[in-house]
C-alpha cells in the first residue's frame, strides 16, 4: 500500500465534511511533530500524546517534552491544537521488549517499542472518542512505515478508532521538519530515544 497516498486520500475525503474531525497524534519530540502538525493541522482538530516511556534517560524524556511544550505556542494553526503528557514509566518499556535487549536497530525490538506505545494512543483516543488516531513516528527515516501502518491498521480493527495511514516522511516531510527545527532553534536529538540506540550512537562517535 502507498501510505503517502492513502494518507492524501483521506485528507480529501476530510475536504468535503462541514465538521472538524478530531485526531490523537502520538508524537515523540518537537522536532518530528513540526512537520506533522504543519500539515494535518488544516483537517483536523489536533490532540497530541506525548507517550513515550522508551526514552533514557528520565533527563532526556523531560527535555523532548519541554521542548514540545516551548514549541507548541510559537506557531499559528489552522484548528486547535493541544497537549496531553502520559505518565512516564521506563520500566513499561522493558516489560514491552523483554527477551529482545540484545537485539540492534530496526528489529523486532523496535517493532514491540513502536506497538506498545502506538497501542496506549489507540486505547485514548478510544477512551476519549477521538476520530482518528496516528503518530509522528513515519516522518523519520531510520524508522519503518511499513511497520508502523501495519501497527495502526491493527489497532484500527481492535479499538474501532479510524487509523490516518501516513508516510510522513514523504513530499518531503523530513526534510521540512528539518527546516522548521532550525527556524525554530528546536533541539534535535542525537539518538531515537531507548537506551539501546544510546548506546549504539556513543559508539559510532567513539569510532
Amino acid at each position: 500500500m502507498n501510505f503517502d497516498l492513502k494518507c492524501e486520500e483521506t485528507l480529501e475525503e476530510i475536504k468535503k465534511r462541514r465538521d472538524i474531525p478530531s485526531l490523537l497524534l502520538h508524537a515523540c519530540c518537537a522536532p518530528c511533530s513540526s512537520y506533522v502538525l504543519e500539515y494535518l493541522s488544516n483537517y483536523f482538530s489536533i490532540t497530541i500524546l506525548y507517550y513515550n516511556p522508551n526514552i533514557y534517560p528520565a533527563e532526556e524524556y523531560h527535555r523532548r517534552l519541554e521542548e514540545l511544550k516551548t514549541f507548541l505556542p510559537k506557531r499559528k494553526y489552522s484548528h486547535p491544537v493541544s497537549l496531553v503528557e502520559a505518565t512516564y514509566h521506563n520500566s513499561e518499556y522493558y516489560k514491552a521488549i523483554k527477551g529482545m535487549e540484545e537485539l540492534g536497530e530496526r528489529s523486532k525490538r523496535c517493532y514491540s517499542c513502536y506497538q506498545f506505545r502506538m497501542e496506549e494512543a489507540s486505547k485514548y483516543a478510544k477512551e476519549n472518542h477521538f476520530d482518528y488516531f496516528t503518530t509522528t513516528l513515519s516522518i523519520s527515516p531510520y524508522k519503518k512505515s511499513d511497520w508502523i501502518n501495519e501497527i495502526g491498521k491493527e489497532l484500527e480493527e481492535k479499538y474501532g478508532v479510524s487509523y490516518l495511514y501516513a508516510d510522513f516522511k514523504k513530499r518531503n516531510g523530513y526534510k521540512r521538519s528539518i527546516e522548521l527545527s532550525k527556524e525554530y532553534e528546536l533541539y534535535r536529538q542525537e539518538y531515537c530515544g531507548c537506551e539501546f540506540s544510546k548506546k549504539v550512537r556513543e559508539t559510532m562517535l567513539v569510532k
